[in-house]
């Protein structure tokens, strides 16, 4: 019995386990997901500054009781569903942009940006004016 409770605990430690992109790795994803190179560097430093390059992270409440997940911090409020059935604008459930393959979460951020640019994200907004990450090793 007790090894069957361990078995469990591992198992959902697994399950809850993120992936951390490195610079380098999160270039390589949005390459092969047909993210535009001239725009890289703010792809690269909105991630950075959303959700540190992790695939699994969820955002505090926001202050209209929105929540924003994954990698890119896609917002409840109009792009993802809550429930088990996909829905909104991207048509996912906020889960599906939690997941280490972020194709589901790289096509709904691309709607994103092509309705509201990169101001749609607080993160690119308050750090990726000034300055962007160096990807030239990439």
């Amino acid at each position: 019995m007790k090894s069957l409770f361990l078995v469990f605990v591992f198992a959902i430690f697994l399950q809850c386990e993120s992936k951390k992109f490195t610079r380098c790795e999160l270039v390589q994803q949005m390459r092969s997901h047909g993210f535009p190179e001239d725009k890289m560097r703010d792809w690269v430093c909105l991630v950075e500054s959303e959700s540190s390059r992790t695939t699994h992270y969820v955002g505090k409440v926001n202050k209209n009781g929105s929540r924003d997940y994954g990698l890119f911090q896609i917002n409840d409020k109009y792009w993802c569903s809550n429930t088990s059935t996909a829905g909104k604008d991207c048509n996912v459930t906020c889960n599906d942009l939690l997941t280490d393959d972020i194709t589901k979460a790289a096509k709904c951020a691309k709607k994103v940006y092509k309705r509201h640019g990169f101001n749609a994200w607080y993160g690119w907004k308050n750090k990726c004016q000034g300055s962007l990450p160096d990807i030239s090793s990439c």
